[in-house]
């Protein structure tokens, strides 16, 4: 990953309200949530929500999908395993057992 991708990325994440919508994606699981769903658990209006989800799919984070009349959203997994990975990959002076519990769970 370069650096712009990786800014971008955190750039989308750094807002409550998308930050808040990529977790509530992420325990979603690949199943995902309509929008109107996501609008109604985080009590967001639905035009502020569409915002902060293009913002999120535009950096990478989040996939859409049509389902019938509904639109579903669902956190892309591995743009955020890249991002982890880029912010990881050269911890703690090259001594990668102070990041042993985030590798851990990465991969």
């Amino acid at each position: 990953m370069d650096l712009s991708t990786a800014v971008k990325r955190l750039s989308a994440l750094a807002q409550e309200s998308r930050l808040s919508v990529f977790r509530l994606l992420m325990q979603a699981g690949g199943a995902g949530l309509a929008a109107g769903d996501i609008a109604r658990a985080l009590g967001v209006t639905p035009n502020t929500l569409s915002a902060q989800l293009n913002l999120l799919a535009n950096a990478g984070l989040v996939h859409s999908r049509r389902q019938g009349r509904s639109i579903i959203y669902s956190a892309d997994c591995e743009g955020m395993a890249l991002l982890l990975v880029f912010l990881t990959e050269d911890c703690c002076q090259r001594r990668p057992e102070i990041c042993a519990r985030l590798a851990a769970v990465v991969v």
